[in-house]
């Protein structure tokens, strides 16, 4: 045997020890409930898609899966909290295009470093982004949004600095040169509801948490994100369509953990948590809301993570963008 087929043999033996308890914790895996921790408030997409999941982890499982909801503070609050937990697998949380935007907005005020202080576990899914109008408000389309604000104060709102709803504004205000009133609100939950009772003529919201607003009459979908029409909106034009082709956001959704992890237990959460949305009636649920289905691995979702935050910095910086 060569020295190096040796030497790696030895390093085989001495490593085995440390790897049969992590596995034998994963054969275990999960013993008790396990926490998911949305950044936002109820009702927004990160918030619909940790429920869906969480469910079909339950029933997987046999262990309570709990969404817990903790925003406020531009997503940055609930996203240390999934830093602070232990590193077990037992607390997790969602993440959205937030994380690679805040340390871009926030520098030197970010709290942790969110490629030393995290790790991915894998992007769930995408959705575009639609443009809705309160079914009180002028405008039947883009082209009449676009008329109501060059001709005087015009109310739009997103969902909370950083996320994807707010990257669409910032997008659109770019792209037309307008200024109207933008009203962020503390997440997508609260900011459908300004919508719905007319506290906001118009807004940018993800697909998935608009549709039962859509389909109940609530709300007038205008336009979407995005370089194709929605198979769940199939009348719905693009914005490019609508001219705007610059206004290109997509939103995206996956799952994020403490570092530290064992690797055979995230393993297992990805066969619990993620596996389970390319199944039938899982993926049916997600594609009638408007998502992309993805259950991607750790590696790709870690290296979009790195790729976006570079590009978000830059583009901060570029826009101007600050914290409001």
């Amino acid at each position: 045997m060569s020295g190096s087929m040796a030497e790696a043999s030895r390093r085989a033996l001495l490593a085995a020890p440390l790897l049969l308890p992590a596995l034998a914790r994963a054969q275990e895996f999960p013993a008790r409930s396990i926490r998911i921790v949305v950044p936002y408030g109820p009702g927004g997409s990160s918030d619909i898609v940790a429920r869906i999941l969480a469910q079909r982890a339950t029933e997987l499982s046999g262990q309570t899966v709990v969404v817990e909801n903790r925003g406020g503070g531009a997503s940055i609050p609930g996203t240390q909290a999934v830093i602070g937990a232990p590193a077990d697998g037992y607390t997790l949380g969602t993440a959205d295009n937030a994380l690679v935007v805040n340390p871009g907005l926030f520098r030197e005020r970010m709290p942790f470093d969110v490629e030393r202080d995290l790790a991915p576990l894998g992007l769930a899914v995408t959705a575009p982004l639609v443009l809705l109008a309160n079914p009180a408000a002028k405008a039947r389309d883009v082209k009449g949004v676009l008329a109501e604000m060059r001709a005087g104060p015009t109310g739009l709102s997103h969902g909370g600095i950083g996320t994807p709803t707010h990257l669409t504004v910032v997008e659109f205000l770019l792209a037309t040169g307008l200024e109207p009133t933008v009203v962020g609100y503390r997440g997508g939950g609260p900011q459908l509801t300004g919508l719905v009772a007319g506290d906001v003529p118009y807004g940018f919201v993800a697909i998935s948490s608009a549709m039962t607003h859509i389909q109940g009459g609530r709300l007038r979908p205008l336009a979407l994100t995005g370089t194709e029409r929605n198979p769940a909106l199939p009348e719905v034009p693009t914005m490019a369509e609508a001219g705007l082709p610059e206004v290109t956001t997509v939103g995206w959704w996956g799952f994020i953990m403490p570092t530290g992890v064992p690797a055979p237990i995230q393993a297992r959460l990805r066969t619990l948590l993620l596996e389970p949305a390319k199944e039938a009636a899982v993926r049916a649920r997600l594609e009638g809301l408007g998502y992309s289905v993805v259950a991607g691995d750790a590696a790709s979702f870690g290296a979009r993570i790195r790729q976006e935050t570079a590009q978000w910095r830059e583009r901060a910086d570029r826009a101007g963008l600050k914290p409001e």
